[in-house]
């Protein structure tokens, strides 16, 4: 049956010349050596353990597994389906101009017709196509920044406080982010954009207010590259010390958070620096769903996570992570910065007034496209947290376990002190506290 469908392949293609570029053979074999870093695979594609093996290599692309595990067309066997879709990975790799023949350059039959088997040239960058899956950031992508940030991001702990924590019902537990390099979880999306992209000689830039500021600063600096960091004035001045620290370039750029982008967007197009976006992009989504892999690799058992939210980027990394599990995330926001919560009422991203204790860290203006894509259908609800409440929990953390944590930082328990999230009897909650960045005076003035 296949010999017949190659002559009349080859039938075409000499009289049509013009379709000759248009041909590639594939060899699925090839195609898995190429998916496995260009080595061999360990077992024949027909035996149990090399079907597995091809179907985990298939899922790093980006292919969910209910497609790869489905029936297979009638006539045809599993191992059809898996070397069909093995074919469609190297396709989009040519068509993405990435595509790599053997030999090279390919050789010609009798009539002129190319010889080649064509795979894809292999390399580290992040490269998702998105017609391979229905999620913007897929695990695969995830699981790639954390082989990319290992030994520059620290794994950080967790406290676990058993049932009854903080007058609540849940057995809670804290994930104490915030004792991560530059003292955010910003380090992780900072890291895996610098190692993913290619810098240019301008450096990176940044828009911040504060936190991912530092963490740009800091990776920056482990990296030997240059940066300019542009902040709001409403920027603590312990943040922006932080990052003078780390060795960047720091220029006020305007009242908010939006306004400071604006200034970064001017200055990366007059200089052709790399703008690396605190969440709107997928390789600062990417770093951060690191902290969820982190996360459940620790607790493994948990119902429910609570994580503040800003811009979006934490909760959209942490959410694309537990995406397809029965962990619940759950965004908390202050009363006054809602931008997340005002775009899934409707249905996509809009401008919000802002107005809170946190608006340095929680207080971008509109989340964004690609954070709203994330967490519409990964993120359970958003809750509202009061000012009060969070400066209640960062007293409660220094007096309790002697953690300076600034607003943003504690907004997450805060909704748990507030009320603003009521967890079930027994329910295992992971509260995230993920930022340091305070000035000691103002902390003081908080717990006298």
């Amino acid at each position: 049956m296949i010999l017949p469908k190659v002559r009349e392949i080859d039938r075409l293609l000499r009289e049509s010349p013009e379709n000759r570029p248009r041909v590639k053979e594939i060899h699925p074999e090839v195609a898995f050596w190429s998916m496995n870093g260009e080595r061999s695979l360990q077992f024949a594609k027909k035996k149990p353990a090399g079907e597995a093996e091809r179907v985990e290599l298939l899922h790093a692309q980006g292919f969910e597994l209910s497609s790869i595990l489905a029936p297979p067309p009638k006539g045809a066997k599993r191992d059809d389906a898996l070397d069909a879709l093995a074919a469609l990975v190297v396709a989009r790799h040519i068509a993405a101009g990435r595509g790599r023949p053997f030999p090279d350059p390919p050789g010609r039959d009798s009539h002129g017709l190319p010889i080649a088997i064509w795979t894809y040239v292999t390399d580290r960058s992040l490269v998702q196509d998105p017609a391979m899956t229905d999620k913007p950031v897929p695990r695969p992508m995830i699981e790639a920044a954390a082989d990319r940030i290992a030994g520059h991001a620290r794994t950080t702990p967790v406290m676990r406080l058993g049932t009854g924590a903080f007058g609540s019902r849940a057995d809670v537990s804290l994930k104490l982010e915030c004792l991560q390099h530059a003292g955010s979880f910003k380090t992780r999306g900072a890291f895996n954009n610098l190692l993913s992209l290619d810098v240019p000689a301008a450096g990176v830039a940044a828009a911040s207010g504060g936190n991912h500021g530092a963490a740009v600063a800091y990776a920056a600096g482990k990296r030997g590259v240059k940066a300019t960091i542009f902040v709001p004035e409403i920027s603590p001045p312990a943040k922006i010390e932080a990052i003078r620290r780390f060795g960047a370039e720091v220029r006020i750029g305007g009242a908010q958070y939006d306004d400071a982008q604006a200034a970064c967007d001017k200055f990366v197009a007059e200089t052709g620096a790399l703008k690396i976006h605190p969440f709107s992009a997928k390789e600062t989504i990417a770093g951060q769903g690191t902290l969820g892999r982190e996360w459940q690799s620790q607790e493994p058992d948990l119902d429910t996570v609570l994580v503040a939210v800003g811009g979006g980027g934490l909760i959209s990394g942490i959410a694309a992570w537990f995406a397809g599990t029965s962990v619940k995330v759950v965004g908390v926001e202050p009363e006054g910065s809602r931008a997340l919560q005002a775009a899934l009422e409707a249905k996509g991203p809009v401008t919000v007034t802002v107005a809170s204790v946190a608006a340095d860290s929680l207080g971008a203006r509109n989340v964004g496209q690609l954070v709203y894509d994330v967490c519409k259908d990964a993120v359970d609800h958003v809750a509202l947290v009061p000012d009060a409440a969070i400066t209640e929990a960062q007293a409660l953390l220094w007096r309790d376990f002697r953690l300076a944590v600034e607003p943003g930082g504690a907004a997450a328990l805060g909704a748990l002190i507030a009320g603003s999230y009521k967890p079930q009897p027994g329910e295992r909650l992971g509260v995230l506290v993920c930022g340091a960045n305070i000035d000691l005076i103002k902390l003081a003035e908080l717990t006298a």
